[in-house]
């Protein structure tokens, strides 16, 4: 667990990570990506991390009570072995010399500095770990700052300084470098059972003096792991407490790093508090802690799960019970998890993610994917589960937990696994034996319309994963793929590389967002020349794992992926108009099963044709059919009799159809007054989806479906599912400009704003409204923008100029910048405020650090309770790409003024300050805690009208920025 905030050794993740290794795909050249020393970690599912030391509550501040007070208490390594494997964990991470926990070392040791323990409870341990196959690795701080947190120096430069013969600080980094620098040599030289070292950070000793080659050299079956840092030589990459997902278990959708890097999710099992005890029985979220479990299996994460064990060792109660409640529900599904891989990804396997009526869930893989297992975490609100196949031809499906033999279908491009009646609360596990992957071409050529160097296209379709193609932040590219000769093709399966998270957000105030496709457009061509339309169109959701685009029956020998857009925002550089595909194949046809058919399939036997309506071939459609023949009203029908539910009530109705142009599609449920819903045009041979609220009685109902128009759409099938919980509301993105709160001046004052509203969801949204809802007396000048209705990645946008009441101040006001739309029927809202406030009569310009008109390069936005505006600017420093740049700096006439410096910072840092590009001067500051907002000032030279501020330390790390303002002219 880093300390908080980050200390300056933390710049690589700021900045040369940032510039280097993301763009070149997170895994830096030469990095340890395969070694055989990591088959054991690479086998693992779970570990288990203490945090344990001195100030574990309550809090010692003297080392030898604190160590009378551990054996006291009874004290034993086998109770931590223990409760690792009821979790599943194949290793324990001790952190004991930790920056918050007194820096004390659990071991006998003959280098003075810090706390040492005379009893060796590291060496016990270790022997206790080894006795049960459980591995122990020991966890290394890069800090000092926290050198006297709670009034005692925890430090002792003057017994280390006597040790080595010559005058060291321990409390500054390269002092503290020195000191751990020589504890490893002593780890390694009195523990050779150890497993390795988990470095939380960098120190600039520690690389100047080559430490990790030297480790390497004397232990070289040690793994070495970083917390939140690509380090090229180490072993595996940790991500630390990740957090905002939708749904909040699936941990991997914040992860950075792509297989085949060896990757670990590293997070707290209590909801409450802190990483180490702090007193207390915090709860341990069951749902959330098993969901984080399974998914991050189904990505090949390794679950290192934070707990918080006493001052005897012993964990609090609730943890002690997940513990017992992880012992039992395991072994049952531990097949699935224990020498498996994830799927959808570099090992093969169906899709992961979001399936049928909010069903969630991962695959794994045994080696081959020919066994997979299906792990449904969310169940749906019906009881089949519904996910695409990958080509995968299904033989036999049955429940993990109690071998029950299951019903499937196939076709289409999924597997539908049926009569589902039993959901275990946390995981239902499906093992689903295949025959292999079939109906995919060989023998691929790629070429592309741009290719960052050393990454071309032709490894796009080399089998590798350590390989993929880069556009070289060209938007937009195109990817051509030549089959040879003239040839059938039905859908194209992509992996992107998985180096960004799914959504916008940041990591220690990193601005980070998903450098996926978003829209695209697919063409096919015999001779590479004559492209005509496009055969598909869409947008592509930013998902994890294999993503698919169906592209009907086309027989051709080239066909070229456009990609228009990507998801990430330029709100996170390192990612905008970035994109990295590592495979994309190409098939031509879809597995299929004979006997059991999905339900409420449209050319069923069991429905009601009228008129003109028949059924046809289509590939790509449930039961590799579809009813055709709508239009011209109700005499060309199709009715289903028996739509059953057990429960009267308001229903989701599911239509899959298929249309070439934008038609209507009318529904009647029960002989009721139809509903007319409009449906897109696209592709006629592969389905789309709409969806509408209809009321249903208990028990069997009707729904008659027909088109008032000309020509209506093609019918795939229809599910029913209940309404999503009422609060549901599809994710969106809204962004707002300005952003950041607005200083004024007195009297009438207007502002200018501008708003987009992006779908980030499958479920459209209808009667979309995007405008300014402003106090009372305020104006707005521009109407509201509006929206019939929108579709995965589609955007709204508007711009207004909203004014105050004349004759007097503006005050404090925040005014809602609001998108309301229909989601089946309820009417939802998102809301973002741009806050205007009265600027303080003695500042002549005052401006937010996070305002979007500064620009703030590979620095991030991070929220700041106590800051104004409730934000800040982080990671400023540590190279020229991190600083914040105030630009339109605006004053009435030239002179002299003092530009006031509002930040938070924790130790001693520095900014420099350069106005109109001249020279900078450096602003030294001081503190501790790095949450209250400090001021420092100096003198400037501005003229008449816009000016620059820049506010950046090339070399070292900076103070966070809150604010800049100026005071009135002082000559």
């Amino acid at each position: 667990m880093p300390s908080d905030p980050r200390p300056r050794g933390w710049r690589a993740l700021c900045a040369a990570l940032a510039a280097t290794a993301i763009l070149a795909g997170a895994v830096p050249a030469g990095a340890e990506v395969e070694h055989p020393r990591q088959q054991w970690l690479r086998n693992s599912t779970a570990g288990l991390f203490l945090h344990w030391g001195m100030f574990t509550a309550p809090k010692h501040l003297d080392c030898a009570q604190w160590e009378h007070d551990v054996t006291e208490g009874g004290w034993t390594p086998d109770y931590w072995v223990d409760e690792a494997t009821k979790l599943g964990a194949s290793y324990i991470v001790l952190a004991t010399f930790h920056s918050r926990l007194g820096y004390a070392r659990p071991w006998p040791s003959k280098i003075p500095g810090s706390c040492s323990t005379k009893r060796d409870l590291l060496g016990e341990l270790v022997q206790a770990g080894k006795a049960k196959g459980v591995h122990i690795i020991l966890y290394m701080t890069d800090d000092p700052q926290w050198h006297n947190e709670q009034g005692v120096e925890t430090l002792d430069s003057a017994a280390y300084s006597a040790y080595k013969g010559k005058q060291v600080d321990l409390t500054t980094r390269p002092g503290f470098g020195m000191f751990s620098y020589d504890l490893f040599f002593e780890v390694m030289e009195n523990y050779p059972d150890l497993s390795g070292f988990w470095i939380d950070n960098d120190n600039e000793y520690w690389e100047q003096n080559h430490l990790y080659e030297q480790i390497r050299e004397k232990r070289p079956s040690w793994l070495l792991s970083n917390n939140n840092e690509d380090t090229p030589i180490m072993d595996t990459v940790s991500n630390e407490q990740k957090t905002g997902m939708t749904p909040a278990y699936d941990y991997p959708q914040a992860a950075f790093t792509p297989l085949p890097r060896l990757t670990e999710a590293d997070y707290k099992l209590p909801t409450v508090g802190d990483w180490w005890y702090s007193g207390g029985d915090s709860p341990v979220d069951f749902r959330l802690s098993t969901g984080r479990y399974i998914t991050n299996a189904g990505s090949s994460m390794k679950s290192l799960m934070a707990e918080t064990p006493m001052v005897n060792g012993r964990f609090p109660p609730s943890q002690e019970q997940f513990n017992a409640f992880m012992a039992g529900w395991v072994p049952p599904i531990k097949s699935s998890l224990q020498g498996t891989e994830g799927g959808g990804y570099m090992y093969g396997g169906m899709q992961p993610g979001f399936w049928n009526d909010g069903a969630h869930g991962v695959v794994t893989v045994e080696p081959g994917a020919k066994v997979q297992y299906v792990h449904v975490v969310t169940p749906p609100a019906t009881n089949v589960v519904r996910l695409r196949d990958n080509g995968y031809q299904v033989t036999r499906v049955s429940d993990l937990r109690t071998g029950e033999r299951m019903r499937f279908s196939q076709s289409g491009g999924y597997l539908t696994i049926l009569d589902i009646s039993k959901w275990d609360t946390y995981d239902t596990v499906f093992k689903v034996e295949t025959a292999g992957q079939r109906y995919f071409h060989s023998g691929l050529k790629a070429t592309a319309s741009a290719s960052r160097e050393g990454h071309p296209a032709g490894n796009l379709v080399d089998g590798s994963f350590q390989n993929y193609w880069d556009s070289d932040a060209t938007l937009p590219v195109s990817v051509t793929l030549d089959l040879g000769r003239p040839r059938a093709a039905t859908y194209l399966a992509v992996n992107q590389r998985e180096w960004s998270p799914t959504y916008a957000r940041e990591t220690f105030g990193r601005p980070e967002d998903s450098a996926r496709i978003k829209d695209y457009r697919v063409y096919v061509s015999n001779d590479g020349k004559r492209w005509g339309e496009p055969v598909r169109t869409g947008a592509m959701r930013s998902a994890r794992g294999v993503q698919f685009i169906d592209i009907g029956e086309q027989h051709a020998r080239y066909i070229k992926l456009e990609v228009l857009n990507t998801w990430g925002g330029a709100q996170a550089p390192v990612f905008y108009k970035q994109l990295q595909i590592d495979e994309i194949k190409v098939a031509y046809d879809y597995p299929l099963s004979l006997g059991a058919s999905a339900p409420l399939e449209a050319e069923s036997w069991r429905n009601a044709r009228d008129g003109r309506v028949h059924p046809g071939r289509c590939a790509a459609c449930s039961g590799s059919l579809q009813v055709t023949g709508f239009g011209g009203g109700t005499r060309n029908a199709l009715t289903y009799r028996d739509v059953t539910v057990a429960q009267a009530g308001d229903y989701r109705l599911q239509v899959d159809y298929t249309a070439a142009a934008d038609t209507t599609l009318s529904v009647s449920v029960n002989g009721a007054a139809p509903v007319d819903v409009a449906v897109a045009g696209g592709n006629p041979d592969v389905p789309a989806s709409t969806a509408i609220p209809v009321p249903l009685r208990a028990g069997a109902n009707t729904v008659t479906l027909f088109s008032r128009a000309a020509r209506g759409p093609g019918i795939d099938r229809i599910a029913v599912a209940p309404l999503p919980p009422a609060p549901y509301v599809p994710k969106t993105t809204l962004t707002v400009d300005p952003a950041g709160l607005q200083w004024v001046s007195a009297g009438q004052q207007s502002i200018k704003v501008s708003a987009t509203l992006r779908l980030d969801a499958d479920d459209a949204i209808d009667q979309v409204k995007l405008a300014p809802v402003v106090p009372q007396g305020w104006s707005v000048d521009g109407p509201a923008v509006t929206a019939a209705s929108m579709r995965l990645g589609q955007t709204l946008s508007g711009s207004w100029t909203l004014t105050s009441p004349p004759g007097q101040n503006v005050g404090s006001t925040d005014i809602p910048i609001t998108a309301s739309f229909q989601t089946l029927g309820r009417p939802a809202q998102v809301t973002k405020q741009v806050g205007v406030r009265l600027r303080p009569a003695d500042r002549v310009f005052m401006r937010e650090a996070e305002d979007s008109r500064n620009k703030i390069g590979s620095a991030g936005v991070t929220s700041c309770g106590k800051c104004s505006g409730g934000q800040k600017v982080r990671n400023i420093g540590g190279s020229p790409e991190a600083y914040v740049l105030f630009e339109n700096v605006a004053v009435d006439t030239a002179g002299q003024y003092t530009l006031y410096i509002d930040y938070t910072v924790n130790g001693p840092r520095s900014y420099f300050v350069s106005v109109n590009g001249g020279a900078p001067v450096e602003v030294k500051v001081n503190g501790q805690g790095n949450a209250t907002p400090q001021t420092a000032s100096i003198p400037v030279t501005l003229t008449a009208g816009a000016n620059t501020v820049k506010i950046y330390n090339d070399a070292e790390g900076a103070p966070d920025l809150d604010r800049l303002s100026i005071g009135q002219a002082t000559g």
